[in-house]
């Protein structure tokens, strides 16, 4: 018999220390600690779009299960079962690109106005203040924007390059010992070399399926250092060069894609090594993506006063970003944990608070649940003028994670149907 291998197990060497995925062999042998450890911990991942999505190829115009795709949910025809898209819902805040402070916060309007601010706490530093102390961080605040905030109301700034967060999660040591470990992943080294050795060890441990297990961590762990090589590479190459009439500004960063792919990976590694179980990511994007077809920024796109060259434009934006996501909940989807996946453990929200970007408007939101322990509704539609209070799913939201709130931010109720 296998001996049970400790939960908080590290790889480590000089200037690494990295943190494995559940394995079975991590199941203590007597059965009441066994029934404790199979109950994996719920987490939960917060995505925010600062641009919105343009609702027609959003929203079906079906409510319930049976609905048929709209264009951007043909997309993530792979996982129809495992989410919900929300239509009739919001804040309720007034117009314009301030209400993005409120986005995960929630608190009523009179709160969230143009130049008045008086904010409360995130969704993602609620649950985070509950059960943050049982993972190396709290939570992580990632990419960009104004949505993360502390029970003060006083905004948390976001770790806004995955080469730094990359370095918190999986290198430690001293100042000159992480420098030099980045500096060899940035040459297309990998941490996993000074660490070969321990993997060989271990790998005679454990069982076939924790094989598997492993060799997927880190197949992943490798492809997020690919992909902080690739960040390196667009740091110090020279901008683009287009002939075409949009302002400069528009043009700075073709990168995209390739940025979000990059960012997922490293929530997926976080929440895959219990680093920690809640995290909020703002992709913020204004610039001119590298996408074929494309030849506008996205800021002057998603303002497209319904032009129909603008609208294309827009949707081969939109679709890229909503393939990206697709390809983050299926590594979710496949990545397992003893009985269950990522996937079942994992509330993964996707919103924006902007309903129509070309208009400014705050109301009708695009919001997307995926995962977690919810009974997934298909289009779950309410009125698209009088919006049902977005923070009402957030409670449900908490009590995913295993925290009986009754209220949060502005709420009046609980969204029951999920």
């Amino acid at each position: 018999m296998r001996s049970p291998l400790n939960r908080r197990t590290f790889l480590r060497a000089s200037g690494v220390a990295i943190g494995l995925p559940f394995l079975d062999v991590m199941i203590p042998a007597r059965a009441a600690d066994a029934k404790k450890a199979a109950a994996r911990p719920p987490r939960m991942v917060l995505i925010g779009q600062p641009l919105g999505m343009y609702g027609p190829n959003f929203f079906p115009e079906k409510p319930g299960k049976d609905y048929e795709s709209s264009r951007y949910l043909k997309l993530l025809q792979n996982h129809r079962d495992r989410f919900t898209v929300f239509s009739g819902m919001s804040h309720r805040y007034a117009a314009g690109h301030f209400a993005e402070v409120g986005l995960l916060t929630g608190v009523a309007p009179e709160f969230i106005r143009d130049k008045d601010i008086k904010n409360g706490i995130s969704l993602d530093q609620e649950a985070a203040s509950h059960i943050g102390n049982q993972t190396r961080y709290p939570s992580l605040v990632l990419g960009g924007g104004d949505v993360a905030w502390n029970w003060r109301g006083v905004r948390i700034p976001a770790e806004s390059r995955a080469t730094q967060v990359f370095r918190k999660l999986f290198i430690a040591g001293t100042p000159e010992e992480e420098a030099r470990e980045l500096q060899r992943v940035k040459d297309g080294q990998s941490i996993l070399d000074d660490v070969g050795e321990q993997i060989k060890t271990l790998n005679k441990r454990v069982s076939n399926n924790d094989r598997d297990r492993l060799d997927l961590f880190l197949t992943s762990l490798r492809e997020a250092e690919q992909k902080l090589k690739q960040d390196e590479h667009w740091s110090t190459s020279p901008k683009p060069k287009v002939n075409v009439p949009v302002p400069a500004a528009d043009f700075s960063g073709p990168q995209l894609v390739e940025r979000s792919r990059q960012w997922y990976e490293i929530v997926h590694l976080a929440l895959q090594t219990d680093s920690t179980r809640v995290i909020s990511l703002w992709l913020s994007s204004q610039e001119r993506p590298e996408i074929t077809g494309v030849n506008l920024g996205h800021h002057d796109a998603s303002h497209h006063g319904q032009d129909p060259a603008k609208l294309e434009q827009l949707a081969l934006i939109e679709e890229a970003e909503i393939k990206v996501l697709g390809e983050f909940m299926e590594k979710m989807k496949t990545t397992t944990e003893g009985d269950s996946t990522l996937f079942d453990r994992t509330a993964i929200f996707y919103a924006s608070n902007l309903g129509n970007s070309s208009s400014h408007d705050n109301n009708n939101l695009p919001i997307l649940l995926a995962g977690g322990s919810f009974k997934h509704q298909g289009h779950l539609a309410f009125d698209t003028k009088t919006n049902k209070l977005l923070s009402n799913l957030y409670v449900r939201m908490l009590h995913h994670m295993d925290i009986q709130a009754q209220t949060f931010g502005a709420s009046n109720g609980i969204i029951s149907e999920v």
